[in-house]
């Protein structure tokens, strides 16, 4: 096991909504302050997205992710910052003609959706190797795709995290890395439990963590009634571990959870039990190749 785990804390996602959960931070201010409270409960890093402050659904607006990540390099500079580059890749077939997109459909071109990736220069940022069902819907990032923003990602001088939903995902990860447009060994995400993704079980986390390189740095986690499960298994089997409102909204059965920084206190106390102790941000930049305090800005 390592001498310490990674707590990366997920605040808002993108499929979480307000009428799930009235604790679910929607204005620029909402998502900062959940982050600073994150990492002052033991999150080492947050994993961001941002929302219409006046709708509270998805946004991909620059200028509301720079709203975040000033107030946190200016509160917490030595908190790790990653970004999302998900939306913009959801298809939804038109009932009629599948050839025709209908209401729901998201897909942007590649280098729109890391647009604020080359402005902002986070620490990481998220890279989706997933082309799957969703639901009645598809996602969708081809190899082509995962080339081109990889290539401004790397331009930035950010660090991918590669999230992969299945072991197709894994197999394309190390494809792209042998050919260049990845350097390894890689910092890796693994996505249980969501619908058509890896199931959330030892087996399948362990089959995961065998099809990446041995020196990869790597986190699993599961959403809904898992989140809390994956967070010992994760632990357990030597990985790093996620948890927040992206992933679950509940902090017990039937108990919603009041704020992120609830979340990531529980899953320290479930690390901690299990005899493990959670990394600074100093140290997981250590681990993940990063520079220290924001330097490279």
């Amino acid at each position: 096991m390592s001498p310490s785990t990674i707590l990366t804390c997920a605040v808002t996602g993108n499929l979480t909504t307000p009428e799930q959960t009235a604790y679910l931070p929607i204005t620029t201010e909402q998502i900062a302050t959940a982050c600073i409270e994150a990492h002052d409960a033991g999150a080492a890093a947050v994993h961001i997205h941002v929302r219409d402050p006046q709708t509270g659904k998805p946004s991909m607006d620059v200028e509301l992710y720079a709203q975040v990540v000033n107030t946190l390099r200016r509160e917490r500079p030595e908190l790790i910052i990653n970004l999302t580059t998900g939306p913009g890749g959801r298809y939804v077939p038109s009932a009629e003609d599948p050839k025709i997109f209908a209401p729901g459909t998201s897909l942007l071109p590649p280098e729109k959706r890391v647009e604020h990736i080359a402005a902002l220069r986070p620490d990481i940022c998220s890279l989706d190797l997933n082309t799957m069902n969703s639901g009645n819907q598809v996602v969708m990032n081809t190899p082509t795709n995962v080339r081109r923003m990889a290539k401004v990602i790397r331009d930035a001088g950010v660090v991918p995290e590669l999230e992969c939903f299945d072991t197709g995902d894994l197999v394309l990860a190390q494809q792209l890395t042998a050919e260049g447009d990845l350097q390894g060994p890689g910092v890796y995400s693994f996505v249980m439990g969501v619908r058509y993704s890896l199931p959330f079980t030892t087996p399948a986390m362990q089959l995961a963590r065998s099809l990446i390189p041995q020196a990869s740095e790597w986190t699993a986690f599961a959403v809904g009634r898992h989140a809390f499960q994956a967070v010992a298994q994760a632990y357990l089997l030597g990985g790093n571990v996620r948890i927040g409102l992206e992933d679950t909204i509940y902090i017990d059965k039937g108990q919603l959870a009041k704020s992120n920084a609830e979340l990531v206190t529980k899953a320290r106390r479930i690390v901690e039990d299990l005899g493990g102790t959670l990394a600074t941000s100093a140290e997981a930049r250590q681990r993940w190749g990063l520079a220290p305090n924001n330097q490279k800005r």
